[in-house]
């Protein structure tokens, strides 16, 4: 079977080539016509993931017509999601993917609610896990997690993408899954605030335990099942971007705690999501107080040592 990509950012041209040497055809899409040129010329995406050469069994296309495939993988920023899919009705009664990660900030929907509301006819699914693009290209061994709600769809579509380099477990709660992929990118941009301010490794176990617990309340009172975000969409991804500075949000939050300056073009969607979280924990009446650090971090209304203290000095609790 052949597979469409919308979005040949990092992310969805590594899953290109993975699933391109996995012996699948696949179909890349950008909007960008001459990005896409080159791409063709040079069989490389220099721009994002420069180095990884595309198979020759990956086709690039700037026309959205040319995504027939059932199978669509929605490789496009959170906020830009509904935008995508709104313009293009075609997709609509197709098998869609999310590969995105966070809750939109104008409706407080993750990607999965957004393929829903835009395209209701569509078999609605999600990708997520602990992976870095660079890290996929190269080969490396990866594991994710796949969620739908149709669990007959589920075992066809996990079969469909598993990869030499990629090994895919399976999930009905998508509810979960999308949220783990959400709010460990909140409680990046803190541990990363948290380092670059210098306040220690100690520190940022106590975030990374203590965020957890965060992720957590939340997606039990949304009807997540209990032990999804123990598995790679929670636990696992939280654990690699709270670590490492190829995480974009980590980074992020890394130069928020040393005051140094950070690339404007690189889509941070913890920002975005730390906001539409608390907006969500408020009307839930859930307490997320290292999500509301995070905010105030964003708005400038706190320093990163500030917020630290605010969070020491909350009252005594049982774990």
């Amino acid at each position: 079977m052949s597979i469409s990509i919308l979005g040949a950012g990092a992310f969805g041209t590594s899953l290109a080539i993975s699933l391109a040497l996995g012996g699948r055809d696949v179909t890349l899409w950008a909007r960008d016509n001459s990005a896409i040129e080159t791409m063709r010329d040079t069989r490389e995406n220099a721009a994002r993931l420069p180095g990884a050469k595309l198979p020759d069994n990956i086709k690039l296309t700037s026309d959205i017509g040319d995504l027939t495939d059932n199978i669509v993988l929605l490789a496009v920023p959170m906020q830009r999601l509904r935008d995508v899919l709104s313009k293009a009705p075609a997709l609509h009664g197709k098998t869609l993917v999310a590969c995105c990660k966070g809750i939109e900030l104008t409706t407080g929907e993750g990607p999965v609610e957004v393929i829903r509301s835009v395209a209701p006819i569509a078999t609605p699914a999600i990708l997520t896990g602990p992976s870095f693009a660079a890290d996929i290209a190269k080969g490396l061994p990866t594991a994710l997690t796949l969620a739908c709600d149709d669990e007959t769809a589920l075992k066809d579509l996990q079969a469909e993408l598993m990869a030499p380099n990629l090994r895919i477990y399976r999930t009905s709660d998508a509810t979960g899954a999308e949220l783990g992929g959400a709010l460990k990118n909140v409680m990046a941009i803190a541990c990363g605030a948290v380092m670059g301010a210098g306040l220690g490794e100690s520190a940022r176990a106590s975030l990374i335990t203590r965020g957890f617990a965060e992720m957590n309340r939340m997606a039990l009172a949304l009807g997540s099942k209990p032990d999804t975000l123990s598995g790679l969409s929670g636990f696992g991804d939280l654990i690699l971007t709270c670590t490492s500075p190829q995480s974009r949000n980590y980074s992020f939050g890394f130069a928020l705690g040393n005051g140094a300056d950070f690339d404007r073009n690189i889509t941070v969607e913890g920002a975005a999501t730390a906001r539409a979280t608390l907006q969500k924990a408020q009307t839930l009446k859930i307490e997320m107080p290292i999500t509301q650090m995070v905010v105030a971090l964003l708005d400038q209304k706190l320093s990163v040592r500030e917020a630290m203290n605010e969070l020491l000095a909350r009252p005594p609790k049982e774990e």
